[in-house]
């Protein structure tokens, strides 16, 4: 194990098992440091902490960060001269790349998102070391020696069911362990492929760790206690989305199994991770997390905010500070019980809702949300989507096409893609209208959602990450949350 992995582990075991004060001091020097790193590499950061003191702890002194304004000034904002986005661009438009490095240094994961604006992220080595460091944090806490030993003799068989086949960072980190030398322990299994298909895979691989999205989860719950699904896992972990707060007992006495989650981003892959209370537990060691009101003013705890500013304090490449992740969340104003001094939240504002349509034959299918938005992600010229489902037969696509673009092509290309997927679970007879308005946006900026008749659903790229290629079991399991726990989930 190299010594800085090493180092980091220890840090990561002593601040667990510390006090508030020396999370706080430790969060308060990396801040220090990731100021003064982003000011000396990136152009856009020295421009933008023009006048600041020369030492920041104090997170309320900087401005706030959006992915419309990083975007914007690309080139400026990496602190490494040799990246551009151009050099992005070509590499996330080449499907042979997936999984695969840019330069031989960086992962780069792509979102849609809600504001507009597509998200070209790139992670370095150091978030990755942090990133291994917070994953073996999560599994001590989650798993106990009989859990390991389970999953140990078992063989660790991991099975991801996510979005395949683009450079989202799940899909990316599907390619990347079927490369390495973990492939015949990890199966990826995309959620676009029928749910009768995928539960015939699932039973034939058997894994001990399931890891879907949430809704998906959900789904595969159903089909467990309807006996068409039979796996065993010791642990599910769910993420991309939220869940009501019952299901998670419910799908643990499906699969007999542990239940945990992951709140995280892209742009902050180690945010958080849940508790058996089912709060999630901020790493605030290397994560800045503000909870705050419309006007970026900081709320109280036990109150929900209007957004959350991030600070990620170990990303060097594409520094985010203060950035506007868009999600609201309560703090817990009191100790949790599960005795974790990580800081502890609820997301309030992400919640994954299942899609329900009819077949001629009157029979019912479920589909989960990002089973037909993240097929969105792959078409180039799509910058922003909006699905409403309008009856149990009927969707309207809205678009706003990228710059430079034809609006003809790109509707077409996402018609086409929705429509394979649709037919594909034998729903061909949905009909699907494309809407000449943009997506829905509301005054902030965010796409419209929550109306009371329609089911809105956004194109909006779950993110996790891609990970080192290592065999042994729990070092598997590790890269596992890393890759596919994390994401940005539709708010």
């Amino acid at each position: 194990m190299p010594p800085h992995t090493l180092r980091l582990l220890l840090d990561a075991r002593a601040a667990r098992r510390g006090d508030a004060e020396g999370l706080a001091r430790r969060q308060r020097g990396r801040l220090a440091d990731m100021v003064v790193h982003a000011r000396t590499g990136s152009p856009y950061y020295r421009r933008h902490y023009q006048g600041l003191p020369a030492t920041i702890t104090d997170p309320q002194l900087l401005p706030i960060t959006t992915k419309a304004q990083l975007m914007a000034h690309f080139d400026e904002w990496v602190t490494d001269p040799a990246v551009t986005l151009a050099d992005v661009e070509a590499f996330v438009a080449d499907p042979a790349l997936i999984g695969h490095q840019l330069a031989g240094r960086y992962t780069v994961a792509t979102t849609s998102g809600t504001t507009g604006v597509r998200g070209l992220f790139l992670v370095d080595s150091d978030s990755m070391a942090v990133t291994s460091a917070m994953a073996v944090r999560m599994l001590t806490d989650w798993l106990t020696a009989a859990d390991l030993a389970r999953l140990l003799t078992r063989g660790g068989r991991l099975a991801i069911v996510a979005a395949t086949g683009g450079h989202f960072a799940s899909g990316a980190a599907a390619a990347s362990l079927r490369r390495g030398r973990t492939a015949s322990r990890v199966g990826a299994f995309s959620v676009q492929d029928p749910l009768p298909q995928l539960v015939a895979q699932l039973n034939a691989f058997d894994p001990v760790v399931l890891a879907p999205y949430a809704s998906t989860g959900r789904l595969l719950a159903a089909e467990q206690e309807a006996g068409r699904l039979h796996i065993h896992p010791a642990l599910v972990v769910l993420s991309a989305e939220g869940l009501p707060e019952e299901e998670h007992p419910r799908i643990a006495q499906a699969f007999g199994a542990k239940v945990r989650h992951s709140y995280a981003a892209t742009e902050c892959p180690f945010l958080s991770y849940s508790c058996q209370y089912n709060w999630s537990h901020v790493n605030s060691d290397w994560v800045l997390l503000e909870p705050v009101d419309a006007d970026y003013q900081p709320v109280a705890d036990g109150q929900p905010s209007h957004t959350v500013l991030v600070s990620n304090l170990a990303n060097r490449i594409q520094p985010i500070l203060r950035y506007d992740l868009g999600d609201s969340v309560l703090v817990r104003p009191d100790p949790c019980p599960c005795g974790n001094p990580l800081p502890a939240i609820r997301v309030q504002g992400r919640t994954g809702e299942l899609l329900t349509f009819v077949r001629p034959d009157g029979t019912a299918v479920m589909l989960t949300p990002l089973t037909l938005s993240s097929v969105l992600d792959r078409i180039p010229e799509i910058q922003q989507s909006q699905i409403v489902q309008t009856g149990p037969t009927s969707l309207t696509l809205r678009l706003r096409p990228a710059p430079g673009t034809d609006p003809a092509s790109a509707g077409h290309a996402a018609h086409e893609q929705i429509t394979r997927v649709l037919t594909d679970h034998g729903l061909g007879h949905v009909r699907l209208t494309l809407d000449p308005e943009p997506p829905h946006l509301t005054a902030g900026g965010e796409t419209a959602r929550g109306h009371p008749v329609e089911a809105v659903l956004i194109a909006e790229t779950p993110a996790p990450i891609p990970l080192r290629q290592e065999g042994e079991p729990l070092v598997a399991m590790i890269d596992v949350w890393r890759s596919c726990l994390t994401v940005q989930m539709p708010a």
